[in-house]
């Protein structure tokens, strides 16, 4: 894989320094707030390109955080529905086994109601 990057690299550099030596011609960049001195068009277009693919990663990754962020919140919202339906079967469950118990303390208090200690 790095030997396939290290190509890339490689063939990157080479074409950009033929776009540089190829584009000779000089020109001049007037910019609403400056004024860029006359440089090779070849060496404009690399800046510009080098400018562009720092604010198009930039932004990516920005956009990239704001997505994540909603997938993660998506997630966790599922996780506090499924957490509360199961607080509540909880619940009653518990309500359920302490009517049963109740209706079966009652019984035997009942059946036993001859003797008079509780012990």
């Amino acid at each position: 894989m790095r030997f396939i990057l290290l190509i890339l690299l490689i063939v990157v550099f080479v074409y950009s320094l033929a776009l540089v030596l190829f584009n000779g011609t000089e020109v001049s960049v007037n910019l609403w707030f400056a004024s860029v001195p006359e440089m090779r068009v070849g060496l404009l277009i690399l800046i510009t390109l080098a400018i562009g693919v720092v604010l198009g990663l930039l932004i990516g990754v920005q956009v990239f955080k704001v997505f994540q962020t909603r997938w993660e919140i998506k997630r966790l919202n599922k996780e506090i529905e499924r957490l509360r339906k199961e607080q509540v079967e909880t619940a009653q469950l518990a309500a359920k086994e302490a009517a049963a118990n109740t209706r079966h303390e009652k019984t035997v208090l009942d059946i036993n109601s001859n003797n008079q200690s509780p012990l």
